[in-house]
Formats: structure tokens, sequence, C-alpha cells
């Protein structure tokens, strides 16, 4: 399962800019008007070598009568609720007031662990001013400038700290299959599909699956586990709780997945949202495949599924090894393969090749396409071997690992790729020096 971070605090305290900093680009608005973040901004971020999601919220307005100040005051609440980590975001110019006060009382009525992080502390005069938030009583209190980087390392070394290092388990397990997709699309329906029993509810009304739920049951004499996430709907169109309580588990249930299947609407087409959705599972390294659901009501011509497919893989570049099936839930059109697909994808990231082999693969590769001289250097690849990890990785050994361009680490990773049929697999080429 993830480790899931919020940032919270009352609006323009720089949540944003420290949510920014923290997963290294700027994907949040950053405003020096108060309140613009209106929407929970998702990511994710590396320290220590271990993962972790990020929530940016909304600024916290306590007792607002104002209609998105009260949306946000109550989806901080559940992202305090759902996160393992809380960080409360204040801001040293303003000092503590009386809204930090309403964030604290909240904050120590749900027992969470809390880092404290004052917030544009640059000069020696503001980290004497910034001494006052010990006052607050946290155990944990971090002195940074978001905008610059100051203490921003310290405060991620105390986060990495919190996050217990999983045991990565090498051996065969029962794979999860997660079914992923906005609302509406036909997720619950499939499971009961593939389970054949009506084990879900299923209404014509988005947003009906509020939790993530987990199905083992036995498939071509295999155990596996369907997670049945609650649709990922665009942040600005999620205006109630629940929903948001449900995207958090979503996020979640891809973390734990092993596979995930995509659902897409054949009528609507795959849209922003479902790209999203798509680089989201992509980023943690998931297993894929994509599912164009209710192709019963799209009206057809000789070659419209090829057509379909052409537009989605297009949008999808450059990912162009998912295997996509067109189905119908309502007719139970090709249900039995995207099953077998998904095992099969589950499979495959799996897959252990010896050393020996491996490097016989790069003998062949090498003969039909040298790596470039760069600057006068000729890069030599000495040998390659496969690393334990939960999808295939893979360690390149040669004399000038910089001078591997982009261009030829795509050629290996589609020849190693098209040998071990990794349709649907994220597999990962590392480049190191070896003289």
């Amino acid at each position: 399962m993830g480790f899931t971070t919020a940032i919270i605090g009352r609006p323009n305290v720089g949540k944003s800019t420290l949510f920014n900093r923290m997963v290294g680009w700027k994907k949040s608005i950053v405003d020096d008007v108060s309140g613009v973040t209106r929407d929970r901004i998702y990511g994710e971020s590396e320290w220590g070598g271990k993962k972790f999601n990020i929530i940016d919220t909304g600024g916290f307005v306590a007792n607002s009568n104002e209609i998105f100040e009260k949306a946000i005051r109550e989806q901080v609440q559940i992202a305090i609720q759902e996160a393992d980590l809380i960080l409360f975001a204040l801001d040293v110019i303003t000092g503590i007031t009386d809204l930090d006060d309403e964030v604290t009382k909240l904050l120590r009525r749900s027992k969470k662990d809390v880092i404290v992080v004052v917030n544009k502390v640059d000069n020696h005069a503001r980290n004497l001013e910034a001494t006052e938030f010990y006052s607050l009583g946290f155990k944990e209190t971090f002195f940074i400038s978001a905008i610059n980087g100051s203490g921003t390392g310290d405060l991620m070394d105390a986060i990495a700290k919190k996050i217990k290092k999983e045991e990565e388990e090498f051996e065969p397990q029962i794979p999860k299959i997660a079914i992923i997709g906005q609302p509406n699309v036909g997720k619950s329906s499939i499971v009961n599909a593939f389970i054949g029993e009506e084990r879900n509810v299923v209404t014509e009304i988005a947003g009906t699956t509020r939790d993530a739920v987990h199905t083992k049951f036995n498939k071509f004499g295999k155990e596996l586990i369907l997670i049945d996430t609650a649709g990922l709907r665009k942040k600005t169109k999620v205006h109630e709780n629940l929903e948001f309580y449900s995207t958090i588990r979503s996020i979640n249930a891809i973390d734990e997945a092993d596979v995930c299947i995509l659902m897409i609407d054949a009528v609507e087409g795959i849209t922003q949202q479902d790209l999203a959705i798509f680089r989201l599972a992509r980023t943690k390294s998931k297993g894929i495949i994509l599912l164009v659901n209710k192709w019963d009501l799209v009206q057809k011509e000789t070659n419209t599924a090829r057509d379909y497919e052409v537009i989605i893989k297009e949008k999808l570049k450059p990912h162009n090894d998912i295997p996509i099936l067109f189905t119908s839930v309502l007719e139970k059109q090709r249900l039995i393969k995207a099953l077998e697909l998904a095992m099969l994808v589950a499979e495959k990231r799996q897959t252990k090749v010896s050393t020996s082999v491996l490097n016989n693969l790069l003998e062949e590769a090498v003969a039909i396409k040298h790596p470039p001289a760069i600057k006068g250097k000729l890069v030599t690849i000495k040998y390659v071997t496969q690393i334990p990890a939960q999808t295939p990785t893979f360690v390149f050994f040669c004399n000038h690992p910089k001078y591997i361009d982009d261009s030829y680490k795509n050629f290996l990773e589609n020849f190693f790729r098209k040998k071990y049929d990794f349709c649907g697999v994220v597999i990962n080429l590392f480049f190191r020096d070896k003289d």
C-alpha cells in the first residue's frame, strides 16, 4: 500500500509551492492571491529510495459559510482521515492566527502523525521569529522556504524515516487486478460479470462505489484478487465529500495492484481524465490493459475498431505497448479475454531472465544497432543483468553510460520488449559505469 502525505493549512501559506518542491515540478497553480488552490492536487515523490503520495489541499478556512471554503474544509477533514502523515503548513510572516488555532484543534482531535512546516523562513530574523510556532505543541517542527528549497531536504528526510520500507516479495504471489476508470464506465458491472454474481451494487448513478472492494476468487485454475475502485473524476467535478474520499482510496488501490484494467467509455472516447488515470498507473509501474467498454452502443463499419484503436494509440504515445480490447459488459463480449489478458500481464511482470540469456540477446541487439559514438567516445556495453524488482528491471554496464542517448535506450527497450512479449508491462532499463 502507498504512504500518503497531505499538506493542509489556511490559504496563502505556500502549500502549493511546497507541493511543487516535493514532487519536483510545477503541477499545482501558484499565485500570490489567497485561495488559488481550490481542488486537491495529487503527486508522487521519492526520497531516500522511498516513494509516497502527496495531496495538496485547498486552504483551510474554519467556520466559513462561503461555499467553496466550506467544501475545502470538509475535504481537508477527509484528507486528514485518509492520510498517513499531515504536513501542517504555516506562514512565519503572518504568525499564528485564529485560523491556525482552528486547524491545530482539528489535528489534535484526529490523533494523526503531524509535522509542522513553517514556511517563508529565508533569513536569520525570520528564523528567530519562527520559534513561536513551537508553542503549538507538536513534536516535530521544521523551518523552510518552499520557494528556494531551504530546509526542505531535512523535511523530506523526516518524512522518509516515517515510511516503513516494505520487504519486497519477488516470489510469485496472488495477482491483484484493480479495475480503474472514471465513474459509470462499468467497473462494478465487470467485476460482477467476472465473479458470476451480483457482489457489488450497480446503478446508473455515477460514483456508486464509495470504497475499494476486494474480491478473491479462482479463475482458469488460478487465484486472483479483483479490486473494484471508485471512479477517478476530474478534480473540478468532485463536489461530493465521499467522492473525494473514494478518489484517495482509488489511488491507494492502484498502489496495491499488480495490474490495472483501465476502462473507458466507447461512446465518450478516450478523454484527458482517462489519460491522467493512465499516466498515474504507468508512473507507478503497474501493468495496464485498456478496455473500451459499451462497444455495443457504437455504430460500426468495416474498420471501426481498427480506426478507434489508432486514435487511442496516438493519444497514448509514446506508450504504444498497451493491450486494447473492445468489450461490452452488458452483452458479455470479450470479458473472459479481458481477464485472460490481465492475468497474462501479471505473469509477464514476474518474468525472470538469466544473465547468460540476456547477454546473448544483448549481442544480438548490438549487432543490429551499435550504440552511437558521441563526442568521439565509442560506447561499449559490457554486459547486462536483471535485478530483483516488482517489474522487469535490467542494468546495462558500459564504459560511458552518460552517452547512451534516449533513442538507443528506446531501441534496447523495444528489442527486449518484443523478445519477451512485455505488452502492457513496464520494463525499466538502467545504465551503469563499468570500465
